[in-house]
């Protein structure tokens, strides 16, 4: 299926192209509603029955009606809800950010929370690179639940051959182990706390921040793991203000880069329920850099223990971190999809 539909299992015919898939109707040769249904051809000319004396020829149409296209194949994954387009790029360009949005959009592409492309590495420390891309286009530095994804993909594919890789991601090095019946455990790396590292506009680093936001006081805690985080305390999760606190918090000039807000509800030292309101996304079903800051917070307040169990509308994470200085670890399972094909 061509023009933009995902084919599951291969490719099938091709069709032409018209003018509504470059989102140029009605411009170039010709007038009226036969130029603005006259399909384009491969090489930028569009078929014109009328407006030249009834000869019916292609005549070239103008530079801005064409567009970049790219076939790319893809796994859709999800890991406790958090879904994913994960494909290889490591031997074709990467996506830009229309194609991307069109992508992620659940009801003319395939839809997902981000797209994770596999490319070269720039270190020889590294197996793999992974570019991370928000729903809207935009690049995130770090995915949790994604790289749990991505390894999986990575290793099936044979990008990889072992159970053991270290991805280079913007947020940093991640160590991804494979074990069994998808089940994937990372190591996310050290989080950062610093205004500067997050980053946040505050003069110096404090166990939690202040903003009045829409009205009232919003108290949180700023921790970075490759990418922002604000985790908001509440007495029950269900009840919280996500999406309108959340996009309020996500746009307020403290957060220089945007942040990712969390809705934390603990339950016992080892135990807390999160909603999360993803950077460039709005809420998600899970969010696993989101649950490893929560844990992070949560044990600077002296609130959790070192091994947590994070629950999420989407599913249930297990989250490690002895403490400052030391990596957080994330360990939950992966989902594959389906495979198929698109045109973007």
């Amino acid at each position: 299926m061509q023009g933009g539909a995902a084919t599951a299992g291969g490719s099938r015919g091709r069709e032409p192209r018209t003018g509504a898939a470059d989102g140029n109707r009605g411009r170039g040769g010709g007038s009226g509603a036969d130029s603005a249904r006259a399909p384009v051809s491969r090489d930028g000319t569009r078929w014109d029955p009328a407006g030249l004396g009834g000869t019916r020829r292609f005549v070239r149409a103008p530079r801005s009606c064409t567009l970049r296209y790219m076939r790319l194949r893809f796994s859709k994954m999800h890991g406790i809800g958090n879904d994913f387009v994960v494909a290889d790029a490591t031997r074709s360009p990467l996506p830009n950010g229309a194609q991307i949005r069109r992508l992620a959009d659940r009801r003319v592409g395939v839809g997902c929370d981000q797209v994770l492309m596999a490319v070269r590495p720039g270190g020889a420390d590294c197996d793999l690179g992974v570019v991370i891309f928000n729903a809207d286009g935009s690049r995130a530095g770090q995915c949790g639940n994604g790289m749990r994804c991505m390894a999986v993909f990575a290793r099936e594919r044979g990008l990889v051959a072992s159970d053991e890789i270290t991805f280079e991601t913007p947020g940093g090095a991640v160590l991804a182990t494979i074990g069994d019946g998808g089940a994937v455990c990372v190591r996310m790396g050290v989080p950062r706390l610093d205004p500067e590292d997050v980053p946040i506009a505050a003069p110096r680093r404090a166990p939690s921040y202040r903003l009045d936001v829409g009205g009232g006081e919003v108290r949180f805690a700023a921790v970075s793991m490759g990418n922002p985080h604000a985790v908001v305390w509440v007495p029950d999760v269900e009840r919280a203000p996500v999406v309108r606190l959340g996009g309020a918090l996500q746009a307020h000039p403290f957060f220089p880069d945007g942040v990712n807000v969390g809705f934390a509800q603990p339950l016992s030292r080892d135990r807390l329920r999160l909603r999360v309101f993803e950077r460039g996304v709005g809420e998600t079903r899970a969010c696993g850099s989101g649950a490893c800051a929560a844990v992070v917070a949560g044990r600077l307040g002296g609130d959790l223990d070192a091994s947590v169990r994070v629950e999420l509308p989407g599913g249930t994470l297990r989250i490690g971190w002895e403490g400052e200085g030391e990596a957080v670890w994330m360990a939950g399972p992966t989902a594959w999809v389906f495979d198929a094909e698109i045109e973007l």
